[in-house]
C-alpha cells in the first residue's frame, strides 16, 4: 500500500535539526534604545493590531501562514505510522496529502531547505507582516522540537514487550499533536486569528520582533 510504503521510509537525523538558531538578544534591545518613547508605543500598538483581531492579516497573508503549518507535519508523518494504519479516518484524511508527502520525503535535504527558507527568507523578512512572520516561527519551532523523539527513538528502540507500547505511545502522541497543530494552526490563520500553540509559541515571539 502506498500508505504503508510511505509510513516505513526511516527519517534521516538532519542537520537541521541541530541549528536552532537563536535571534540575539542584544538586537532587540539595541533597537529599542534607539527608538523614540513615542514611537516605541506606536510600534507595539501596530504590532498588537498585527496580532489579535479577525482583520489582522490581508487573504495572502493568511494563506502563507496556513501554508507553512504542514511542514512539521510533512517532516514528522513517520511519527504515524501506528495511529494511521489502525483509524481508518485518518487515513482518509491524510490520503490527499500523500502526493505532497512524497515530494517532500523524496530528497533527504528537502527538509533543511524548507527551514532555510522559511527562516532566512521569511522570518528575517521584514516585507512580511509580523503575523506571516509568527505563524511561521511557530512552524520552524515545533518542526525544530521534533529532534526530541527522533533522538529517542533511535537510542531506545526496543522489538517488543513494554518497550515497545511505550515507544508506540511517544510515536502517537507526537503525531496526534502534529495533526492537531496542522487543524488549528492552518484554520485559525485562514479565519484571519492568530493561532498560538502550547511550548512554542512563546519562543516564536521571542524570535518575532
Amino acid at each position: 500500500m502506498a500508505m504503508a510504503s510511505l509510513l516505513s521510509t526511516v527519517r534521516p537525523l538532519s542537520v537541521k535539526q541541530s541549528l536552532y538558531i537563536k535571534h540575539p538578544p542584544y538586537l532587540s534591545s539595541l533597537f529599542y534604545s534607539t527608538v523614540k518613547p513615542r514611537a516605541q508605543i506606536k510600534l507595539r500598538s501596530l504590532i498588537t493590531a498585527k496580532s489579535n483581531g479577525s482583520d489582522s492579516a490581508d487573504a495572502p497573508d493568511r494563506l502563507i501562514s496556513a501554508i507553512t503549518y504542514f511542514y512539521p507535519f510533512f517532516d514528522g508523518i513517520q511519527y504515524g505510522k501506528y495511529v494511521i494504519t489502525q483509524f481508518t479516518p485518518i487515513q482518509t484524511l491524510i490520503q490527499p496529502l500523500i502526493p505532497a508527502i512524497r515530494v517532500f520525503k523524496s530528497f533527504p535535504f528537502n527538509g533543511f531547505l524548507i527551514f532555510l527558507t522559511l527562516y532566512f527568507v521569511v522570518v528575517r523578512n521584514p516585507n512580511f507582516s509580523r503575523y506571516v512572520r509568527f505563524n511561521t516561527m511557530q512552524a520552524i519551532v515545533l518542526d525544530v522540537l521534533l529532534i526530541f523523539p527522533d533522538l529517542l527513538e533511535r537510542g531506545f528502540n526496543p522489538r517488543d514487550g513494554l518497550g515497545l507500547d511505550l515507544l508506540m505511545s511517544l510515536d502517537s502522541t507526537v503525531f496526534l499533536f502534529l495533526l492537531v497543530s496542522l487543524i488549528y494552526g492552518s484554520s485559525s490563520c485562514l479565519l484571519g486569528q492568530v493561532p498560538r500553540l502550547p511550548i512554542v509559541a512563546e519562543a516564536a515571539d521571542r524570535q518575532v520582533l
